[in-house]
């Protein structure tokens, strides 16, 4: 059961033998016997009455502890390496190691001069005291971005004015190309404006209100042109969604509105606001059972509004490519910071009228075309076009969808435990 480590030395009497136990708690307390040296060898001390000094006892336990030190530190770094490289790919907007550039470029920058955020804010070119007592006043800052032609300008104006009586930044996406025509509304100075022809929301909306770009603002309105605003006050609309925690919304739609696709957007005249519908009629049944859009947890892409979080999250599922964005509504809820049973809700004191006006696709007023490119063009049925390719995308995303689900094993789906637990609640009840 021992071990002999035999040492040996030029100018030494004789071999010396040192038993060493094999257990840790053994050696400690193991006696060593060693035989008279001449001197000492490799730095250790061996007496003449044959006992080993200090040193030697030390040592093999020293070396352990060493090793296990260093096993440690070496734990410790390469832990932290793999949280930096998780965290760079998780969250690539919001600081130094996550800026959304590799940090080794940022590497001849200090620290204290770099700013990976940005704004919508329009500066002025010198800061007079006005302008500088705004600045100091803007404690809480808003987003309105709309997709805008020249044909909805008067109902634009309706809307930005309610605005901006809010203290509300206004975006204007200019998907025909014209913004001279704007400019004799007193407002739109103050406005940000964006030229890109006969692009959609989604597309816009990936592509310039990036959350780095949007931090700053507490609640981000995304909506379409032709929304009447004739009953909807931005500001009360915003404490409702606050007070009742809510972090995706949407205004309820007039029953008179055009387009309505989804009873659960309908105005509950009674209520301030609701969360789900129940409706039996028509191909989509809700009921008690019912935990998913379109009867609960459910807007729809007219007019949402996010929180800054809810955001961050929602502009990761639009998809690049996908410029109509069909089916984002349906996985919306997945973006609302917990339960969109609870945090999705439709606001009904505060509603609007959908007016169903449909423009995108038109030619530029700025566009000249000779007769023959007329007649190409009325060949062709925009709208048909439009709704082909968009349901094209909506099978698209689905498909997307479902392979991120298979591919990404780590994933969870957390709204199907809550699901699968009202539904056999339900079906108890039911046999009661």
């Amino acid at each position: 059961t021992h071990t002999y480590i035999h040492i040996s030395s030029p100018n030494s009497i004789r071999e010396t033998s040192i038993p060493i136990r094999r257990t840790l708690s053994e050696l400690h307390s193991a006696s060593i016997t060693c035989c008279s040296y001449t001197n000492s060898y490799s730095g250790i001390r061996l007496f003449s009455e044959g006992v080993c000094g200090v040193k030697m006892k030390q040592l093999p336990f020293m070396g352990i502890v060493f090793t296990a030190m260093l096993f440690i530190v070496y734990r410790t770094t390469n832990y932290q390496y793999q949280q930096a490289q998780m965290e760079s790919k998780l969250h690539p907007f919001y600081s130094l190691k996550d800026s959304g550039v590799a940090s080794t470029s940022l590497d001849s920058l200090p620290r204290g001069i770099i700013q990976a955020r940005s704004d919508l804010e329009l500066k002025p070119l010198w800061l007079s005291s006005s302008s500088r007592s705004k600045v100091n006043n803007s404690s809480s800052r808003n987003l309105l971005a709309i997709p805008v032609g020249i044909k909805q300008k008067h109902n634009v104006d309706a809307i930005v004015q309610k605005f901006l009586s809010e203290n509300f930044t206004i975006i204007l996406f200019h998907y025909d190309g014209n913004v001279d025509g704007w400019w004799d509304l007193k407002w739109s100075n103050q406005a940000v404006h964006i030229i890109a022809q006969n692009q959609t929301k989604w597309w816009f909306a990936k592509r310039f209100l990036h959350p780095a770009v949007v931090s700053i603002y507490d609640y981000i309105f995304l909506w379409d042109e032709d929304l009447g605003v004739e009953n909807f006050h931005p500001g009360r609309y915003l404490k409702i969604m606050k007070s009742e925690g809510l972090e995706i919304s949407q205004p309820a739609l007039d029953p008179n509105s055009t387009g309505i696709h989804h009873r659960i957007t309908i105005r509950k005249r009674t209520k301030k606001f609701h969360r789900r519908v129940y409706d039996i009629r028509g191909s989509v049944k809700c009921s008690d059972a019912s935990e998913g859009p379109p009867c609960n947890g459910f807007v729809e892409g007219m007019a949402p509004v996010f929180s800054r979080s809810a955001w961050h999250c929602a502009w990761h599922l639009i998809q690049n490519d996908l410029v109509h964005g069909w089916g984002m509504d349906m996985k919306l809820g997945y973006c609302a910071q917990g339960d969109r049973t609870k945090k999705v809700g439709v606001i009904d004191s505060e509603y609007i009228v959908h007016q169903g006006i449909q423009t995108l696709g038109g030619q530029s007023p700025r566009k000249v075309s000779t007769p023959e490119e007329s007649m190409k063009r009325h060949a062709v049925d925009v709208r048909s076009e439009i709704r082909r390719q968009s349901t094209s995308e909506l099978r698209i995303f689905k498909k997307r969808w479902e392979q991120a689900v298979r591919q990404d094993k780590d994933w969870v789906d957390p709204f199907q435990k809550i699901q699968r637990r009202k539904q056999r609640r339900f079906k108890g009840a039911a046999k009661v």
